[in-house]
């Protein structure tokens, strides 16, 4: 867990879902973001899950990262308890694979936004991402190890083409 000012909290409804989750945090600890990780669920701890939320503001939280797989009514309850940036990570785990939490992160009521990524550690990822660009609005420093990421993501596509070319052309 980063020891910098923890400005993400990356939630998730179980122990079972912190490996896809800390794709997220893998994504802040390159860009230098600090964060905190917690389990609480929606349904099995409540009242836990409003303290912590409620709470966020004095930790230091600019923005919610949160993942619950099946019925994923995780970052709704975090949306509907704050004024801060939720985004969702439908995971799976049920016999639906994820779609079941996708439908359940992105359908949420007007008024009560969560933005919601793919389903997985892709999600989660790009969640990480997205959070890192909410924050760089503000943050010159971040906004450039933005740009100097979407530039290494380029070159590894060139770097994957250039291979692809010399594996077909020995074919």
């Amino acid at each position: 867990m980063s020891e910098t000012k923890k400005t993400v909290a990356i939630l998730m409804g179980s122990d079972s879902d912190l490996e896809v989750m800390m794709e997220a945090a893998r994504i802040l600890d390159r860009f230098g973001v600090g964060y905190d990780v917690e389990i609480t669920s929606a349904h099995r701890s409540p009242d836990r899950t409003r303290r912590y939320v409620k709470s966020a503001g004095k930790r230091g939280t600019r923005i919610f990262i949160v993942g619950a797989g099946a019925a994923a009514h995780l970052a709704g309850v975090v949306a509907a308890e704050t004024t801060l940036p939720v985004i969702g990570v439908p995971l799976a785990g049920s016999a639906l694979n994820g779609v079941d939490a996708l439908y359940s992160t992105v359908m949420m009521p007007a008024g009560v936004p969560v933005a919601t990524v793919a389903i997985g550690k892709a999600g989660a990822s790009n969640a990480a991402v997205l959070a890192v660009q909410i924050l760089a609005v503000s943050d010159d420093v971040l906004s450039e190890k933005l740009a100097e990421y979407k530039r290494e993501l380029a070159k590894k596509v060139e770097a994957c083409s250039r291979e692809t070319k010399k594996r077909a052309l020995k074919s």
